[in-house]
């Protein structure tokens, strides 16, 4: 008998040959029914969904799961003025006389006007070492005692960034290059010695909560991005503890510098992972160039508020070609971040070099971000089937305003996250959230593809590359599966796929024409290999029909959280 049928649904599959159903029934952790609830079978447990949306599980393919919140941190997301984040950051130094360092996380690049911020700024809010990372992870900014701390004014330097200094040497407060070098061997090391916030129970408390998060927000399988050799025990732990509720892949991070004896240890890592439905290891973390917001991304041409400047690739040209190619040759699947038109153009060049010289075929290589795209590029992914993995949300007028919008200059704007042209020229676009970035709640990232607009609706930009409701689904769901190579067992509701699913609260096309609307909805039900591991308010729909014996009746909804939904963040 069938384990678990939900029915009187609108169910959108991604299968062709059946695009929708009524009914979806499930035994063994795989789909065995979809289609009318006429001729749904009997079942140990049915729930009829109220004409609610089911659809394939999300599928968040980026999400640093290893960035979720620290409670002894301050949070300063929404910190628009100096002032705020001075008095989140003296609130913790007052309430909490503990903690040796005082962390702040999330900041945004504007929080001062037409310069970077600075130790001064951060004067006189505690006589501790202040340490605050930007809402991107890849700046830092740090107090006069910080500095002292780490012996920068001694001339020492940082295995975990680059730090700013002026003409005569002396250091700002302000470090570049941060998660790049953070993620390495020796900055990890560096800075599980230096801040107290790196330490490994606290990178996996931030784990845990990471993932229990995504559960509730219908994600069923999870793409970590950047796991540092050194933190690959923290997934396999999560794993023997049974923490893994949603799938999870993780990516080795490969830092730029690194020789081809770390290559065959990532190969080795790799192989000698044992094999698992909820954990995987594989993908390789690349860095192609940084981030256009600190004009550290590299451009074609200069950043339009200062001439002169392009930005940096991450290594020097040509050693991408050959560092791909040599992955490419050992069967890794790369995921090179890449944001200035620059940065993209040397990443598809480095995996066409590896086709090319090695002959393989279909590696789906893929490039995060792909903030700012030159038009000749654009029908390159599709041509290399190449994967763009991208993050709606990132476009948002109300975080791009103000840095990334002045850096690029309005001739370049018709080139800022492409979706739609993307997808319409054939390429693979997988959509994600890039999780503590941005926000993980999918249902933020189906808003914003839909209208490019900030959350407060109150302003939209480039409107041209908004993609439609079914598009935003299909990229979380089968074009995150293709890229995974999992299309036949994941991304897609059809009988003998993992039955991996969510039901969402309401039928989310009925708001396609008013998608603020979307922002009040939620995972009600998110089901991984058969199982459910979310239900919001205790049950999710209007009311179960056991099967004959058991006990059942009408739950309602409440208790859902919007949680980070709706927290504002700059990228």
């Amino acid at each position: 008998m069938t384990d678990l049928l939900l029915t009187d649904a609108r169910i959108r599959t991604f299968d062709d040959a059946r695009p929708w159903a009524e009914a979806i029934g499930v035994t063994g952790g795989r789909i065995s029914y979809i289609g009318p609830a006429a001729d749904a079978p009997e079942a140990h447990e049915r729930r009829s969904l109220g004409g609610t949306l089911v659809t394939p599980g999300i599928i968040d393919s980026h999400n640093h799961l290893l960035l979720g919140f620290d409670a002894d941190a301050v949070s300063l997301e929404g910190a628009d003025t100096l002032a705020d984040v001075r008095a989140r950051l003296a609130s913790l130094a007052l309430s909490r006389p503990d903690l040796d360092w005082i962390c702040g996380e999330n900041a945004v690049y504007s929080i001062v006007e037409n310069r970077r911020p600075d130790a001064t700024d951060l004067a006189g809010i505690t006589d501790r070492p202040i340490f605050v990372t930007t809402y991107d992870q890849h700046s830092v900014w740090l107090n006069e005692a910080a500095m002292r701390v780490l012996g920068l004014f001694d001339g020492g330097d940082i295995a975990w960034g680059r730090p700013e200094r002026t003409a005569d040497g002396t250091p700002t407060g302000w470090v570049t290059d941060f998660y790049t070098s953070a993620m390495t061997s020796a900055g990890l090391a560096a800075i599980r010695r230096d801040i107290p916030l790196y330490s490994p129970e606290r990178r996996y408390r931030r784990l845990l909560s990471s993932l229990e998060m995504a559960t509730a927000a219908g994600i069923t399988t999870i793409v970590e991005p950047q796991v540092p050799l050194a933190e690959v025990e923290l997934m396999t732990r999560a794993r023997a503890e049974g923490r893994l509720r949603s799938r999870v892949i993780a990516a080795l991070f490969h830092p730029i510098d690194a020789d081809a004896a770390f290559r065959a240890e990532l190969r080795r890592t790799v192989d000698g992972a044992p094999a698992d439905d909820l954990l995987r290891f594989g993908p390789v973390k690349l860095y192609a160039d940084d981030v256009i917001e600190p004009h550290t991304a590299w451009m074609l041409d200069d950043y339009a508020n200062r001439p002169g400047h392009r930005g940096h690739p991450s290594a020097a040209l040509g050693e991408l070609d050959r560092i791909v190619a040599e992955l490419d040759a050992m069967g890794f699947q790369t995921h090179t971040h890449a944001t200035g038109d620059g940065g993209i153009r040397i990443a598809l060049d480095a995996i066409e070099h590896a086709a090319a010289i090695n002959g393989t075929r279909d590696r789906r290589h893929g490039i995060v971000h792909v903030e700012c795209i030159h038009p000749d590029d654009l029908p390159r992914f599709a041509a290399l089937g190449v994967v763009a993995a991208m993050q709606p949300r990132h476009c948002s007028p109300d975080l791009v305003s103000g840095t990334w919008m002045d850096n690029v200059g309005e001739e370049r704007w018709d080139r800022a996250w492409r979706l739609r042209s993307l997808m319409r020229s054939g390429a693979h676009v997988a959509l994600s959230s890039d999780w503590q970035v941005g926000e993980m709640d999918p249902l933020v990232g189906f808003y914003s593809a839909l209208t490019r607009a900030g959350l407060d609706g109150r302003e939209s930009w480039t409107p041209a590359e908004r993609l439609t409701l079914d598009e935003a689904l299909r990229g979380y769901t089968a074009e995150g599966a293709w890229a995974w190579h999992a299309e036949d067992e994941l991304g897609v509701l059809r009988v003998g796929a993992r039955a991996d699913l969510v039901a969402w609260s309401d039928d989310l096309y009925a708001h396609e024409n008013d998608p603020a609307a979307l922002l009040d909805q939620h995972a009600a039900l998110t089901v991984v290999g058969g199982e459910i591991v979310h239900e919001a308010g205790g049950r999710p729909v209007a009311d179960t029909v056991p099967h004959p014996g058991g006990e059942g009746g009408a739950h309602d909804q409440a208790g859902h959280d919007h949680g980070h939904r709706h927290a504002v963040r700059s990228r």
